[in-house]
């Protein structure tokens, strides 16, 4: 069935096919075994007739972005990725109101509404990753988070059914919304952005990427902070008072710079990151007695790490 599939997907000049693709070129740590299949839709067409010829071949589906919030497993991915990219990252200004699609980078988003004399995503412009996945995790930094913004997403549901959540119906709370765990396909999204003078925009941004490459390990891959904030407390200064700065299992390290960014030094597994994982946990809840939950989202098997 597999190789039909294969061939159906074949057929359409809009869609390309990758088997047995290497997972860690498409994320920002660098790490994960191959996908069954990666498929590279380049039209909302193909997207769509993608979609629909996977789940009706039975196959498992994951739709990624940028993979900058994504640890995979080593033993890679049964089934099918689905990488919305470069083809899905049109932008459309309507006065106040950017409408972009889910593949958009959130660096070029945000330098779009800077052009446009628009404020509220300075905070976005030095987040790695697309707007999809921003809206999906609720991406945030700096006391900005996509909540403030976003008013409509439009979307697929997993029987291929187009739909659109308005305001409160994204359910955005800390690195969550209406779209964690659904199989919903995030396809675009409206923002409400602010007038402001450019000026002043591009002065936020930069002292915002300034304080930036001044204390995250930009030179190493990484998944961003590793951890989400616990109520009332920071996870990398939680990690650090433990003493674990610096903390390395195989490649990976808990980085000596931020101690919230679990990096790559090169080589790392995701074994590698889980072990490390759970040594931050157990160190962290023995020190301060407070429980970290990974911020990163997990794709392909990890039953033998116990992570899920």
């Amino acid at each position: 069935m597999q190789t039909q599939l294969i061939s159906r997907l074949h057929e359409r000049a809009d869609i390309k096919v990758i088997e047995h693709a290497p997972m860690c070129d498409y994320t920002s740590l660098q790490i994960g075994g191959p996908a069954d299949l990666l498929v590279l839709p380049q039209t909302a067409e193909g997207l769509d007739f993608s979609l629909k010829t996977l789940r009706h071949a039975g196959l498992p589906v994951f739709v990624v972005g940028a993979g900058s919030n994504l640890l995979v497993s080593d033993a890679g991915v049964r089934g099918a990725v689905v990488r919305l990219g470069a083809p899905f990252s049109r932008v459309t200004r309507e006065e106040n109101v950017l409408t972009a699609e889910a593949g958009v980078t959130l660096a070029r988003l945000a330098a779009t509404a800077l052009e446009a004399g628009l404020s509220g995503l300075e905070f976005a412009s030095g987040i790695p990753g697309t707007l999809g996945g921003a809206v999906y995790m609720n991406a945030g930094a700096y006391g900005g988070e996509m909540k403030q913004i976003v008013l409509e997403t439009d979307f697929l549901e997993s029987d291929g059914t187009p739909g659109t959540l308005r305001g409160e119906a994204h359910a955005f709370s800390y690195r969550k919304s209406a779209f964690i765990k659904t199989g919903r396909v995030i396809l675009r999204s409206r923002l409400m952005l602010t007038p402001a003078d450019p000026a002043d925009i591009r002065r936020t941004m930069q002292e915002l990427n300034a304080r930036r490459r001044e204390k995250q390990p930009l030179s190493f891959p990484s998944a961003g902070s590793f951890f989400k904030r616990p109520e009332g407390h920071f996870a990398g200064a939680l990690i650090e008072e433990a003493g674990l700065k610096g903390l390395t299992v195989g490649g990976a390290q808990i980085s000596e710079k931020h101690a919230g960014f679990l990096i790559n030094l090169g080589g790392a597994t995701s074994e590698d990151v889980c072990r490390l994982m759970k040594q931050v946990q157990k160190r962290v809840h023995e020190h301060s007695g407070v429980s970290l939950e990974p911020e990163v989202q997990f794709l392909g098997d990890f039953s033998q790490a116990s992570v899920l």
